[in-house]
């Protein structure tokens, strides 16, 4: 199946061309400077958007065929990114930012026929508006959209946890609607954010400035027309629920501005995320928040996919009614949220005393360091037959792994991490699909409950590490159990068909349990490094065979 290759390929590459860019914009300082709007207190490199577009791009060239919709995607992204990139470096007036937007906008209108033609029930007779109506309010669309991700970028995390859960539900409606071309594309942008997000959850170390935030707006709002416009059965108004978040705060700060006497284009300091704060939520709390209503809003667009769109309209009225007059009731009456003692003293003060005497760490970490590894190994036993061409790639990974060894020990984390992200997804994948005859039910049961059980004990370093760097505990973490647990168990029999959700929560797993054990190592990686060694000479035995 061609989309895990295109997730892990565009993921793998971002998060290579990440560190290379990050030093590049320090040399060039395009640095993201803190000033009284923003909430960051010392100057980010803006360069993880040129790596996003870059990852996503590689599996789109080789994987997604090249018709006119593609072209136009990827001119009209082309043209976002190149305007986002010049923004970053010299800061451009808004009416030039503006004519770039536009001028994407009009290259997948113009040339990829991306159109708002019909509203379905909301007009009479299922209407279709003319052309000399459709462009204009199409061009109003995109253009507006690319803003609202835009300005929602205000947290880390916050624009690409966003963005990650719309294009996740985008890649699953087109999946189900078998529009191959919109699925493929999807899924390479989910892996460019996953791979960006490594470095931008709280506390980041780069932005994805506005090369990247309006890249991914333009991208969502393009892929969600294309998919419910023309030929579907899904509802025309599904963008509006998918998008809907981020639009609505947008609006919502446009309005405020204009009743306070102030301009349109000068940034303020009250969009959602920042009225969470001001409500008393911690940084990591505000993006909490947004990625759980984000999170309501797409499943409630896939689940009801087919509904009236008068069922929908009304949805988000309610929806936006109750966000608004939440936070005005909340602005009138001072209200704040509660600190607990229960909570910040009691609970939080006992797991403080067991860190203190460095009980549970030390049981928990040494079951991490033998059982990942171990788990690891069984693994690469499972699939019954590999392609041939594994046996090359997984020599050419322990050349790469013998040659660091030996040349340039302190690259030795990272080159694990290289070798490993690609590896981990290929044994679960074959190991799925193609397991051998001895793994029966009596053995599978438990190997499976072995991944919750080694996932506890995970949790469990992670939070009473000593570490001061390195992987932490982020809101990330609600991202990662919602791909695991929510988007596999979506009502759909082709999703559930490919035990998707079982892969996925594997791999997840291994992913965050290698990055806590490098971490908890630091640089004592031997055990770590012999252990790959025997799982790369494994898969290249059974692939030889």
């Amino acid at each position: 199946m061609i989309f895990i290759p295109t997730l892990f390929i565009s993921m793998f590459i971002t998060i290579v061309l990440i560190p290379i860019f990050k030093g590049l914009a320090v040399r060039v300082n395009v640095m993201d400077v803190p000033n009284k709007r923003k909430v960051h207190s010392c100057p980010m490199p803006k360069s993880g958007g040129i790596a996003m577009a870059l990852g996503a791009l590689v599996p789109i060239f080789f994987w997604v065929p090249a018709t006119e919709f593609v072209r136009a995607v990827l001119i009209g992204a082309g043209i976002v990114v190149l305007f986002g990139l010049i923004d970053d470096v010299r800061n451009l007036r808004w009416k030039t930012k503006l004519a770039g937007q536009c001028a994407a906008a009009l290259v997948v209108i113009l040339y990829g026929g991306v159109k708002i033609k019909s509203l379905g029930i909301l007009l009479p007779y299922d209407v279709l508006m003319p052309d000399w109506f459709a462009i204009p309010f199409t061009l109003i669309a995109i253009v507006g959209v690319t803003n609202a991700i835009n300005l929602s970028d205000g947290l880390d995390g916050l624009a690409g946890g966003i963005s990650l859960l719309i294009f996740i539900c985008i890649g699953c409606l087109a999946y189900c609607g078998d529009n191959i071309v919109i699925a493929l594309l999807s899924v390479a942008i989910v892996g460019a954010i996953l791979g960006f997000l490594r470095f931008n959850t709280y506390p980041a170390v780069l932005f994805m400035g506005d090369a990247g935030s309006q890249l991914l707006g333009f991208l969502s709002v393009t892929f969600s027309l294309a998919l419910t416009q023309g030929n579907t059965s899904f509802t025309p108004l599904l963008p509006l629920i998918l998008l809907g978040f981020p639009v609505l705060d947008t609006l919502t700060v446009m309005y405020e501005r204009l009743a306070g006497g102030r301009s349109l284009f000068v940034a303020d300091k009250n969009h959602f995320h920042h009225k969470l704060i001001r409500l008393g939520l911690y940084h990591t709390e505000a993006v909490l928040v947004i990625y759980i209503f984000q999170a309501f809003l797409v499943t409630f667009a896939f689940v009801f996919r087919f509904y009236s769109e008068w069922f929908f309209l009304i949805f988000y009225m309610i929806f936006s009614a109750c966000i608004l007059s939440g936070f005005f009731v909340a602005k009138k009456s001072g209200w704040k949220f509660k600190r607990y003692d229960f909570v910040d003293k009691i609970i939080k003060g006992r797991l403080r005393i067991l860190k203190e005497k460095n009980i549970l760490i030390k049981v928990s970490s040494r079951l991490v360091e033998v059982g990942v590894p171990s788990l690891l190994l069984f693994t690469c036993f499972l699939p019954a037959s590999m392609p041939i061409y594994f046996s090359f790639f997984s020599m050419a990974l322990l050349v790469l792994l013998l040659v660091t060894l030996c040349i340039k020990k302190e690259w030795m984390g990272t080159v694990l991490r290289l070798i490993l992200y690609p590896l981990i997804p290929i044994v679960i994948y074959w190991g799925e699909t193609d397991m051998v005859a001895w793994m029966n039910d009596k053995l599978v049961v438990p190997y499976n409950l072995f991944f919750g059980f080694l996932f506890l004990f995970v949790i469990l370093t992670l939070k009473f590490t000593r570490r001061r760097n390195g992987f932490k505990s982020t809101p990330m973490d609600f991202l990662i159990l919602f791909i695991a647990l929510a988007v596999p168990n979506f009502p759909d029999e082709q999703i559930q068909s490919y035990h998707m959700g079982l892969m996925a929560a594997k791999i997840i797993v291994f992913f965050f349990s290698y990055e806590v054990l490098i971490g908890e190592l630091r640089v004592k990686l031997n055990r770590l490094v012999l252990t790959t060694i025997l799982a790369l000479m494994i898969i290249s035995v059974k692939a030889m065979l």
